[in-house]
C-alpha cells in the first residue's frame, strides 16, 4: 500500500475536476438532445452554476456526491482516515452551496440540484430536467405575433 506524502496528496488531488465532469457532461448531453440550450459556467452568478438557461433564468448545479456531502449516498460517505478534516471541508461546501443558492433565489433565479448518482438513470434525469427547465423552445413569456387585416 502506497502511503500519500502531503506533496503526492496535493498532486492527486490538483487532478480533481470542477468543471466538465463525466456527470456534467452527461447532464449536459441529455439537456442539448432534449432541446435545451443553455450558457456554461457563468461566472457573474453566485456558484458558477454549470448549467445556465438565461431566458427561463434556472440554473442546475451537478455536484459531486462526495465533496458536496450527498446524504444517504453511499459515494456521500466520508473516509475513514482524517474525518474531522474531511467533515469539516464538506460542511463548508454544502454552506457555500446553499449560500449560493439562497442569493440566486433573492435574485428571481430558480436552481436545481442534480446529484452525480442521479446521472446514471436516463429516464429518471429526462424527468427531472423537464419538469424543471418545462417547455422546449426560447423558455420566456410567449407572445403570438397578430397578423394585419386590411
Amino acid at each position: 500500500m502506497d502511503i500519500l506524502t502531503p506533496e503526492k496528496r496535493s498532486a492527486h488531488m490538483s487532478r480533481i475536476r470542477s468543471k466538465n465532469t463525466r456527470p456534467e457532461i452527461a447532464v449536459r448531453a441529455l439537456a442539448h438532445s432534449l432541446g435545451y440550450r443553455f450558457r456554461l459556467h457563468r461566472r457573474d452568478l453566485p456558484g458558477t452554476p454549470d448549467l445556465v438557461f438565461p431566458s427561463r433564468r434556472k440554473v442546475i448545479f451537478v455536484h459531486g456526491c462526495f465533496w458536496h456531502g450527498h446524504e444517504g449516498c453511499r459515494c456521500g460517505r466520508l473516509p475513514k482516515t482524517r474525518t474531522e478534516f474531511w467533515q469539516k471541508k464538506i460542511e463548508g461546501n454544502r454552506h457555500r452551496d446553499e449560500q449560493a443558492i439562497r442569493t440566486l433565489s433573492d435574485a428571481g433565479w430558480s436552481s436545481l440540484v442534480i446529484w452525480g448518482c442521479q446521472t446514471k438513470d436516463r429516464a429518471s434525469l429526462t424527468e427531472i430536467l423537464s419538469n424543471f427547465l418545462g417547455p422546449k423552445g426560447r423558455g420566456g413569456p410567449q407572445t403570438e405575433a397578430v397578423g394585419r387585416t386590411s
